[in-house]
């Protein structure tokens, strides 16, 4: 018989955060992810499909945690419910020159990614001090979104040995 293992304390892993996802399949697999590495995931709204979505429904499949999504219906919620509790926020995006290869991440950062087709507006670049890239060969523009979620929460679970 297997045993077990005590849930963790979900404060104390990192968070992925998604800014207005608007590919159902990209933000399914993404909650897939964050479900089987024991990662946090909150969606700032509004969201560009609805979650009974089929094609969302056919990617993440049985592992939809309600207790492991927290949504914010707008961006300044979610500012305010992090500088509340003194959460630090990284973004990733293509426009920063930091590699996150470079980067030391803390055990309870939140990881904000913006949207498949826009990213985040200039307003979030602005109000974060920390950006991170993936860096890309041959000046490609970028990985699909659930990728760069896995890479990026694997490194900050990696670097702070919750995995």
């Amino acid at each position: 018989m297997r045993q077990q293992r005590p849930q963790k304390n979900m404060n104390l892993r990192p968070k992925i955060a998604l800014y207005e996802p608007d590919i159902p399949q990209n933000t399914a697999a993404i909650i897939r992810t964050c479900s089987c590495l024991g990662a946090m995931i909150e969606i700032i709204e509004p969201c560009g499909f609805i979650f009974n979505d089929k094609r969302f429904k056919r990617v993440v499949m049985d592992y939809l945690d309600e207790k492991m999504i927290k949504f914010y219906k707008n961006y300044d919620d979610f500012f305010q419910s992090k500088k509340k509790e003194k959460e630090r926020i990284i973004l990733m995006t293509t426009k920063s020159k930091n590699s996150y290869t470079k980067f030391n991440f803390k055990i309870n950062d939140t990881i904000l990614f913006g949207r498949e087709s826009a990213g985040v507006p200039e307003k979030i670049h602005q109000s974060v001090t920390d950006r991170l890239k993936i860096p890309l060969a041959f000046e490609k523009r970028s990985l699909n979104l659930a990728s760069s979620v896995a890479i990026i929460l694997s490194e900050s679970l990696r670097q702070n040995k919750l995995i």
